[in-house]
């Protein structure tokens, strides 16, 4: 039997919105943990045997301050039980292949029978419709065909797998959230819910709009490696140091670039930066330096300046380095270290007010809380 955590304080800007998340993987619920982080009554409806990828449900930070409950969609009474969450709620958020929701019988259609108002995000990767909607997939499948993953990597080398970060979360779960908060404000303004079809295709390409645009207007070539932010450009890249560490260098503007060269001792390459024919011997120099002096000594050097050189941090590194630890860019919470809530506010503060929720842990507040009693049909099966 698990242990039910405390009903979350409203706090953030969304405290009041319900939102009912069927639980998946992935874009899903990244997505509802943006929403709950940011004031949310989160439920999220897991199976019974959990749905992950093998991941400990304790360590899970996508599922923070989120409740949970547990409801056997293919039982005979489970679609009806998800229903009645749905009727109470103002965003409903399902991950499933699409049909799948119809088929269990807690799609848009059974929803907004019975709310009108709700708002039903959908998320995939290729999307409600088209060739590929019932194909299986996953973030590097998502960003491939988008042409994104195509832009990664040294030209020489396979395309560089950028995580899972570009797809299934900037493509995906950043767009699902914009999409419902907007289909939110329609629903207040109208009383109209609406599908949001999420697809990560869609997210994806739209993320390499300036790229698309830069490209129809000669300024970017379509190979890899080859462009002012691809690596192609010699102070916007990547260097080894001596010890076998990292920097990176983002010296874009003229006057940054000026006060990059000048601290690495460079100065007579000035000319170099608009003239592609030196683009190689200004590499080379660059490189050669950085492999002087440890990343340490080089942080060193470019500290305060406007040369835009930072060294390159590990996850672990990361949380400890000063500017992240002075701002809270990271918190720690049940023994956790994680990223903070973002972004921030000065009105409706955010905060990480609940670990990860083990499924089912919160079947008996939320009945109470959301008045869906029916949850509750055998405590020890539900978890409580």
């Amino acid at each position: 039997m698990t242990t039910a955590q405390a009903p979350t304080p409203a706090q953030g800007p969304l405290a009041g919105v319900r939102v009912v998340e069927l639980a998946g993987i992935g874009p899903g619920p990244f997505a509802a943990m943006l929403l709950a982080d940011l004031g949310a009554d989160v439920v999220r409806v897991d199976r019974p045997g959990g749905s992950s990828l093998g991941v400990d449900p304790a360590y899970d930070i996508t599922n923070r301050n989120k409740r949970s409950v547990l409801v056997d969609l293919k039982s005979a009474d489970g679609p009806s039980r998800v229903l009645d969450l749905a009727e109470r709620a103002d965003i409903l958020i399902e991950g499933f292949r699409p049909g799948v929701a119809e088929r269990l019988g807690v799609g848009p259609g059974d929803c907004h029978a019975r709310n009108p108002r709700l708002v039903y995000g959908r998320m995939t990767g290729w999307g409600q419709e088209g060739p590929l909607a019932q194909r299986a997939g996953h973030d590097i499948a998502y960003i491939a065909l988008t042409g994104t993953l195509g832009m990664i990597g040294a030209p020489d080398e396979p395309p560089a797998i950028p995580a899972n970060l570009v797809g299934d979360y900037a493509g995906g779960s950043l767009y699902l959230v914009v999409g419902v908060l907007a289909a939110l404000h329609h629903a207040r303004a109208t009383g109209t819910g609406q599908v949001v079809d999420a697809a990560i295709v869609d997210g994806a390409a739209h993320l390499a709009a300036m790229i698309h645009g830069m490209l129809a207007a000669g300024g970017w070539q379509d190979r890899r490696g080859a462009n002012l932010l691809d690596g192609g450009c010699p102070y916007y890249g990547t260097y080894e140091t001596a010890d076998g560490r990292y920097m990176a260098v983002g010296a874009l503007e003229r006057q940054f670039y000026e006060e990059f060269l000048h601290l690495m001792d460079l100065d007579y390459l000035a000319p170099a930066r608009k003239d592609w024919t030196r683009w190689g011997e200004l590499r080379e120099r660059v490189a050669a330096r950085f492999k002087s002096r440890t990343q340490d000594e080089w942080t060193a050097v470019f500290e305060g300046s406007d040369a835009c050189v930072a060294p390159v941090l590990s996850l672990r590194e990361a949380p400890h380095h000063p500017h992240l630890a002075a701002r809270g860019t990271f918190t720690d919470h049940g023994g956790i270290t994680q990223p903070a809530p973002a972004p921030r506010f000065t009105e409706t503060p955010t905060a990480v007010r609940t670990g990860p929720v083990l499924p089912g842990a919160d079947t008996t507040e939320v009945a109470r809380d959301w008045d869906v009693p029916r949850l509750i049909t055998d405590p020890e099966k539900d978890g409580d």
